[in-house]
């Protein structure tokens, strides 16, 4: 495969498929780009239960259940805001792994502490297991946007192969 991000999702895919398990995302700066990267793979039907872009605060709130409170005072780009909604996507999908992405992509939306290419990441298991990273990706949006997804799927394929249900 010359398409490393096509490789990487495939990687993903036989480790999910090995487990039996199955993975969720909930998106807001990479738009959909997981859940595109890894339904590019065929088969991909028989471990990617589904992906919710959550680009807006309200949709955060009505789809992942993340808290008015934690948007308030973390902001959306921010661990807390990720984790939850990691946790929602969970919840929301019945998924063994979920992963929850949000950013400033830029080129505007840079706030102090937070410039463009702030990421923040996390993974959930269904056996409990919560991780969390950020990011500073260097690049125009479509750089960020891209790092992004490689680096959600590269830490989906750590917690898979760490984990058990």
């Amino acid at each position: 495969m010359n398409n490393p991000l096509a490789a990487l999702a495939q990687s993903l895919g036989d480790e999910l498929s090995r487990k039996g398990w199955r993975i969720a995302t909930a998106e807001s700066c990479t738009g959909g780009g997981v859940a595109a990267a890894i339904t590019a793979i065929a088969g991909s039907s028989a471990w990617f239960e589904y992906g919710v872009v959550t680009y807006a605060n309200t949709a955060k709130q009505k789809l992942l259940g993340v808290k008015t409170e934690t948007l308030d005072t973390e902001g959306a780009v921010s661990e807390a805001v990720v984790a939850e909604m990691a946790l929602g996507a969970l919840a929301l999908s019945g998924a063994d792994l979920a992963v929850a992405i949000s950013g400033i992509a830029g080129p505007g939306g840079a706030t102090p502490g937070k410039p463009v290419g702030t990421v923040w990441f996390a993974w959930a298991t269904a056996n409990g297991d919560l991780n969390t990273a950020v990011q500073h990706i260097d690049g125009d949006r479509a750089e960020v946007q891209c790092g992004a997804v490689i680096y959600a799927l590269q830490g989906a394929l750590a917690i898979c192969r760490k984990n058990t249900v």
